[in-house]
């Protein structure tokens, strides 16, 4: 019997209501920030073929790593506080892998420090994105995406913005003005967000009452490396 497929996109607005497809889990929806499942698997498809090697910097619950097995491609996920066992401990900034050894690149980072992964020290989900040093660190990371990545293959990084008490952080756009110096643009997805703590009657009255916006969406960059 042939395993039902996620739904092969083909806009620039991905709307995926529930994180997992299929019937084995991918990854684990109970952790904080989890990957949509339907993501990978669309990124993979497009990017990559069978026996390709994937890796995902900030591989979180696991997610990229069982997409990829039941894709057949082969995956290295890293943590700075690996979930489980077959994630790798590093730091994204500095990873013990040769260059120019993946056939592609995907990092779901933090946005800021809204939310609390853990206490390690060089967690960059603990510097604020209202922080200088927030955007340093992340250009760190794009330096080692570029390092691994094979000349003319793709990476994709997802990651929202930050607005609170009445400030607004552009982290996206932020984060696409340090891609472009190492990669050439391929496009921008926009991923609905569902399953949020603020996705209350609560919060959206008091989006209405205090004049601001609940965050809808994530950008999923794509970019290239090309040689220069």
């Amino acid at each position: 019997m042939s395993k039902k497929q996620p739904k092969f996109e083909t806009t620039t607005l991905w709307d995926f209501p529930t994180q997992n497809y299929g019937d084995r889990p991918h990854g684990d929806n109970r952790y904080p920030g989890v990957t949509p499942a339907f993501v990978i698997w669309n990124l993979i498809q497009r990017y990559t073929k069978e026996g390709d090697l994937v890796i995902d910097l900030m591989c979180g619950s696991g997610t990229t790593i069982d997409v990829c097995e039941e894709e057949n491609r082969r995956c290295i996920g890293f943590d700075i506080v690996p979930y489980r066992n077959d994630i790798k401990q590093a730091d994204a900034r500095n990873l013990f892998l040769d260059n120019e050894i993946a056939d592609f690149v995907f990092i779901d980072s933090p946005y800021s420090d809204n939310i609390k992964y853990n206490d390690h020290s060089d967690n960059i989900g603990n510097i604020s994105c209202e922080d200088p040093r927030f955007f340093e660190e992340l250009e760190g990371v794009a330096k080692e995406i570029y390092r691994i990545l094979k000349p003319w293959k793709y990476m994709a990084w997802l990651i929202g913005d930050q607005a609170k008490k009445k400030k607004f952080v552009p982290v996206g756009f932020k984060l696409y003005s340090i891609l472009e110096n190492y990669f050439k643009p391929i496009d921008i997805i926009c991923v609905s967000r569902h399953n949020q703590t603020s996705n209350t009657p609560v919060w959206h009255e008091r989006a209405r009452k205090y004049n601001f916006y609940l965050r809808g969406f994530k950008y999923l960059i794509i970019m290239q490396k090309v040689n220069k």
